[in-house]
């Protein structure tokens, strides 16, 4: 089957800098892949230059299809999706219109379709059915990152792009977010995850990457490569003793 999204050879400089120089990344149909590093390995870096935000050089493919001459706007009208890790919510506005947005290509094209979209938001997220009326600003740190998914979900991608969902959350709330992604999974939706909480990310994911200093330098299906003496020291925090 092929690949919803290839990297191959794909490099980003910040000036005279080499930020990332990636081989080759792939995603798969309902798969879910994760990206685990240190911070200022590139992790974000590579997000943005698939999503279009920022200036690469390499072949990029979605759906087949290359990426180099597409805009971020029909990226996304074709279904790739990146959920940042700064929400970029309208704290202004209801938590309603957020999601309304997040689907407007949809509503132009289909209003009736867009509000059944809006209707499996809110029972994938029962929070947000109930705090439909508020302002983005007045939620949760937990609702907030189920507000961003939820938004992203509303332009039904076939590629979501996660950038840190668990930053700054409490365990149970993290657990809580790990399984609405894989329920994605079981949607059919594929998902690229990027996170430094390694152990969740490893449990939850099929396959993983490891990305230091812009480059990968290990990659094994996501069980495997918990089990991996460099990955167990070093992103697991277990002592080598316990992985021989």
């Amino acid at each position: 089957m092929q690949p919803v999204l290839e990297v191959n050879n794909l490099s980003v400089q910040y000036g005279k800098v080499q930020a990332l120089q990636v081989g080759r990344i792939e995603v798969r149909q309902s798969q879910i892949v994760t990206v685990i590093g240190r911070n200022g390995a590139g992790k974000s870096t590579l997000l943005k230059a698939i999503m279009g935000l920022m200036g690469s050089e390499g072949e990029l493919r979605y759906m087949g299809a290359f990426l180099a001459d597409v805009s971020v706007e029909e990226r996304v009208r074709e279904g790739l999706c990146l959920v940042p890790e700064r929400l970029e919510l309208f704290g202004n506005m209801s938590v309603e219109d957020n999601l309304i947005l997040g689907g407007y290509l949809l509503y132009l094209r289909d209003t009736k379709a867009a509000l059944a979209e809006l209707d499996q938001i809110y029972r994938q997220f029962p929070r947000l059915r109930e705090r439909r009326m508020q302002h983005a600003s007045t939620l949760s740190g937990g609702e907030r990152q189920m507000l961003g998914l939820g938004r992203a979900l509303m332009a039904k991608p076939k590629l979501l792009m996660l950038d840190e969902p668990s930053l700054g959350l409490a365990p149970l709330i993290v657990r809580e977010i790990f399984l609405k992604i894989g329920e994605l999974r079981d949607q059919g939706v594929s998902v690229l995850l990027i996170e430094q909480n390694a152990k969740a990310a490893l449990e939850l994911a099929d396959y993983a990457y490891v990305l230091e200093t812009g480059t990968v330098t290990l990659q094994g299906e996501a069980g495997a490569l918990a089990q991996d003496r460099r990955v167990a020291e070093t992103y697991l925090g277990v002592n080598a003793a316990r992985t021989r």
